[in-house]
């Protein structure tokens, strides 16, 4: 054999044995991204896009099927259910405020709401990721004879200016929740609807409150926050939470009562990469067998 033959074997065997190390790599870097997914965006040393995709507004308006048009009230909360569409953020407002919020669930929701003495004109809407909204529903007007508000003369009032708000898992949720009227000192009951007790805070005056808690699971939660003077008065106002992530089937530590919740379940799938070994392996062997018959071949063909 030539030294020119032997040269070229050295360096097609190279050329073959490099190649098949960069499918390799390729091959299981992209297998494992794939695998893995992202659970938080952006990643270290990544670079993050962000960008606006419009969409139109829901087109359906939710309906209110509880309370009754005409009924009258002599104690609070009350509830406020009907029919909603797909996954959407129901809101109820009473005089135009807004005073409670849930997620649409199998076509329907129900929420908890306070209402202000005397009328109550009740309106729903559904928003979507956006915070577009939909039409507005039918108008039911419902009365509160406040007795508290006769005996003390006035009544406790929870506000928040989000009607959803979010963080990662593991993350501070931080939540500012105004509360006016009655008379301090107040005490808070805010069930964060994953399954953990409930938070107990005293607050002296009127004013913003800071709200916080930790969620462990990717999920969305009812949030009931509650709060009462000390004559006893109490308001309500329900929530939504969001720890963002996927959410996988398996929940753990839910809160049935209050949405419950889900944890993210992370696996690896290993097989594809082992797969993709075994053909590139196999690939190279024949590779090879093909290489040494056709240069077995030409140097038959030399001495001839």
């Amino acid at each position: 054999m030539t030294g020119n033959n032997k040269s070229t074997i050295g360096r097609r065997r190279w050329t073959s044995f490099v190649a098949s190390v960069v499918a390799f790599v390729l091959l299981v870097g992209v297998g494992t991204v794939s695998a893995l997914g992202s659970s938080q965006n952006p990643q270290s040393g990544s670079t993050g896009v962000q960008g606006e995709i419009n969409s139109p507004p829901p087109s359906t308006a939710p309906s209110i099927g509880i309370p009754s048009n005409g009924q009258v009230f002599t104690s609070i909360p009350i509830t406020v259910s009907g029919l909603c569409s797909g996954s959407l953020l129901v809101k109820v407002f009473a005089n135009g405020v807004f005073v409670g919020a849930t997620v649409c669930k199998n076509g329907s929701y129900s929420i908890k709401v306070d209402l202000f003495s005397g009328r109550n004109d009740l309106v729903v809407r559904q928003y979507d990721a956006l915070d577009q909204s939909s039409p507005a529903s039918s108008t039911t007007t419902v009365t509160f004879n406040d007795t508290s508000f006769t005996t003390f003369g006035t009544h406790v009032a929870l506000a928040s200016d989000y009607a959803r708000r979010g963080a990662n898992p593991g993350q501070t949720l931080t939540w500012p929740i105004t509360i006016s009227g009655g008379n301090g000192p107040y005490a808070i009951s805010v069930d964060w609807g994953d399954g953990k007790p409930a938070d107990l805070i005293s607050q002296p005056f009127p004013g913003t409150v800071n709200l916080k808690h930790v969620y462990d699971g990717a999920g969305t939660y009812n949030i009931i926050i509650k709060a009462t003077d000390k004559n006893g008065v109490s308001a309500y106002l329900q929530l939504v939470g969001v720890a963002n992530g996927a959410v996988s089937s398996q929940s753990s530590g839910s809160n049935s009562k209050n949405g419950g919740s889900t944890k993210t379940i992370t696996k690896v799938l290993w097989w594809p990469s082992a797969i993709s070994l075994i053909l590139i392996i196999l690939g190279f062997w024949l590779g090879r067998r093909y290489e040494l018959a056709a240069i077995r071949k030409k140097i038959e063909g030399d001495y001839k």
